[in-house]
């Protein structure tokens, strides 16, 4: 038996709202520049500005469309976008806490930053008591707002997963509601030395994917104009070319031959990976090569806004390690550093310095902090007992509000025969790709 909370006959592929994200299928051709882009194009949704999408097409790159020029890659997909807007535009006034994070809220802005904002919301009583499992999590068409049910957010403090935690210690966290408020002032309960962990090792477990990632960057144009200039030459024959050039040391020539050969197989992973090569293969990128590449975008780990995000978060763990207590607005020499990152003033074998200089406070700060080694998990299930308690209060009560007699209708759960769908017995409520 299959649940569901609408029946997939019922929704329109050319209607649906496209996150991004989305893997989608083009239905127009389309000219760039000399370039005839033939109708069924695959790619995904990458931005957005008005009524059109940016989507980025495998082996071409980014080219915008309508929205009526698009359809869902996939049938799950239609669901799954339709289900996210259906949630969002129910749910929306559910939210109990809510903040502007990323750069507006570190004090990094510049005139062209996005204001992005995170929150909490609570789920109506009769949308927790049926067969249809209810979202738990809302996310706006452009990416630029994302809440989650609170049950989440509290395991995913406990976890001290780092957007969760500056989510509730930024000085822009704002309660919309009094279970919000709450939730704030029960913050310490989830603060505990794994930040050392979750802030700090995973920025420096990205620091080595960034030094990766910028090593795959050294010779990617070289190695793409060889190709474009010899169509013949083998993965073998790059191999050997960039291996009599790169500075990189090796015992032998073998050797470092066979580093310039695993180069180059990173390098079409990677590309495949930003959806620019159909395939992980060597026949790929060389056509990629071949075929011209001016919208080629840059390895995503090279990007300065990952850059000065890692660089922040270590010095945030730092912090917090040390004094038990953190302030996320960068100030000082730090804050100009970070902004110089950011702009790419700075070079990345710069940045990656300044991140390595900093493990040696990390680690004295962990082996000095007076941060309690787990949080406080009754305190935090009391919390949201508390919060379940109060919203079946306004519920039985028909208190006047989102969460009481104005509450959305909750979803119900139906048979549908005409969908595939993921396998049998599954409920409904679960997202699929």
């Amino acid at each position: 038996m299959e649940l569901r909370l609408r029946g997939l006959t019922r929704l329109d592929p050319l209607a649906v709202p496209l996150p991004h994200g989305t893997e989608v299928t083009t239905r127009v051709d389309r000219l760039l520049g000399d370039r005839r882009i033939p109708q069924g194009a695959v790619g995904r949704v990458v931005g957005s500005a008005g009524a059109e999408l940016d989507v980025m097409l495998i082996g071409i790159g980014v080219v915008r469309y309508r929205r009526d020029e698009l359809v869902p890659r996939k049938a799950g997909q239609v669901r799954h976008a339709e289900r996210r807007s259906a949630a969002w535009d129910a749910l929306r006034p559910a939210v109990v806490l809510e903040a502007v994070v990323g750069s507006r809220a570190w004090g990094l802005a510049s005139e062209g930053s996005d204001t992005d904002r995170r929150g909490v919301f609570a789920l109506p009583f009769p949308w927790t008591t049926g067969l249809a499992e209810p979202p738990t999590d809302l996310v706006s068409t452009d990416g630029s707002a994302s809440y989650w049910e609170i049950e989440k957010a509290i395991r995913q403090a406990l976890r001290a997963d780092p957007n969760t935690l500056e989510l509730l210690f930024v000085r822009t966290a704002e309660p919309r509601d009094e279970i919000g408020a709450w939730l704030l002032a029960a913050r310490e309960s989830f603060v505990s030395s794994a930040i050392y962990g979750s802030f700090g090792r995973y920025a420096l477990s990205q620091l080595k994917r960034l030094s990766q990632a910028h090593r795959l960057a050294e010779h990617r144009e070289r190695v793409l104009d060889w190709l474009a200039d010899e169509p013949s030459l083998s993965l073998d024959d790059v191999a050997r070319k960039l291996a009599a050039i790169s500075p990189r040391a090796a015992p032998t020539e073998a050797d470092r031959e066979l580093q310039a050969k695993e180069y180059v197989k990173q390098l079409y992973r990677s590309l495949h990976d930003q959806g620019l090569l159909p395939a992980r293969d060597f026949a790929s990128l060389a056509a990629f090569a071949r075929e011209g590449r001016t919208a080629i975008d840059p390895a995503r780990d090279l990007r300065p806004k990952n850059a000065y995000n890692l660089v922040r978060l270590i010095a945030t763990a730092i912090r917090w390690l040390r004094d038990g207590e953190v302030d996320l607005v960068v100030q000082g020499d730090l804050r100009e550093a970070l902004l110089a990152i950011k702009t790419g003033a700075w070079p990345l074998d710069r940045t990656i310095e300044l991140a390595e200089s900093m493990t040696p406070e990390l680690e004295a700060a962990r082996l000095a902090t007076k941060l309690p080694p787990h949080p406080d998990v009754p305190r935090a299930d009391a919390l949201l007992r508390r919060v379940r308690e109060e919203v079946a209060r306004r519920h039985l009560s028909a208190e006047p509000g989102p969460l009481g007699k104005d509450a959305p209708p909750a979803p119900v759960a139906v048979w549908d025969a005409g969908d595939p769908g993921p396998a049998r017995g599954s409920a409904e409520g679960k997202d699929e790709g």
